[in-house]
């Protein structure tokens, strides 16, 4: 199975145009080699809000299987893509960090000095790698192997066999969700959020949209939805006035009456603003990005 995955160069000086980044394209080029579709890449500064953002985005709006950052690993006061990782990870995988800190000691004792983290969020892997071009290349391509086998049991929860049938997946957690939303900088100008849980219904839509007496119930639902489309829709809520958090997450498989379709959250700083979002998101969501069928 090819998966995906996203390069992600965390530098103040290469986010200002100041520095031509080497690291970031030579990963590239490594997952390539590799198999992987690099479908994501960004230059960020080092500002712990601005890297948690992107690491979420990538895990739960482009579900992305791999993402790699490079820099902000050392001791320096600026370096905190450690910290910002350890904050989004639902699941640590202190095992990786480890096999290529070893890998550096063989190198050079200085290697006992990077700071990188690793974790999993959903159906993603989170790693961070040092900023050098040599130190990241040969920090990957000691655990490169791994991920691969790692990725097969996250893809299938504990088989190496993804093709396996979805019977549906665990939605977050809400108060987590809000945790998170209260913790960005943005938080102050938030004045409401709302939530919107969309859930497999017994009655048919015939029955509900056209009045269809004669439709028969339904015992459950095949759901499935577009990534990008998503991505876009939320891309686009976020423009709206007033807007300042979005966060979603669809479910996928074969479910059952009863079961979560999607979990949407909008924080904005007035209730028309908020409402006037949400409604427009969910609506995109349903005519656009989403494959339903009824059984």
């Amino acid at each position: 199975m090819q998966y995906t995955a996203a390069v992600i160069t965390i530098s103040d000086k290469g986010a200002r145009g100041e520095r031509v980044d080497t690291s970031g394209p030579s990963l590239v080029r490594i997952l390539e080699e590799a198999g992987y579709r690099v479908t994501h890449t960004a230059i960020l500064p080092d500002e712990q809000i601005l890297i948690q953002r992107e690491l979420i985005r990538c895990a739960d709006e482009l579900e992305l299987s791999l993402v790699l950052t490079t820099g902000g690993t050392g001791f320096s006061p600026r370096d905190v893509t450690p910290e910002a990782t350890l904050a989004v990870i639902q699941r640590a995988t202190p095992g990786i960090p480890e096999a290529m800190r070893a890998e550096s000691l063989r190198i050079t004792p200085r290697g006992c000095l990077s700071r990188e983290a690793a974790g999993i969020r959903g159906r993603t892997l989170i790693i961070n790698l040092p900023g050098s071009e040599k130190a990241s290349r040969e920090n990957l391509n000691a655990v490169l192997g791994a991920i691969g086998h790692g990725l097969d049991m996250l893809c299938s929860q504990g088989s190496a066999d993804c093709a396996a049938p979805a019977s549906g997946e665990t939605p977050p957690s809400v108060d987590a969700w809000l945790r998170e939303a209260k913790a960005l900088e943005a938080a102050g100008e938030i004045g409401m959020y709302l939530f919107h849980n969309g859930v497999v219904r017994q009655t048919a839509r015939a029955r509900v949209r056209e009045g269809d007496a004669q439709a028969k119930p339904v015992s459950g639902m095949r759901f499935s939805y577009d990534p990008e489309r998503v991505a876009t829709a939320v891309e686009e809520t976020r423009r709206l006035p007033g807007i300042y958090h979005v966060r979603v997450w669809l479910n996928r498989g074969e479910l059952k009456v009863g079961d979560d379709l999607m979990r949407v959250l909008v924080g904005g700083d007035i209730r028309p603003h908020v409402i006037a979002a949400l409604e427009s998101l969910v609506g995109t969501l349903k005519r656009q990005c989403v494959t339903e069928e009824e059984l």
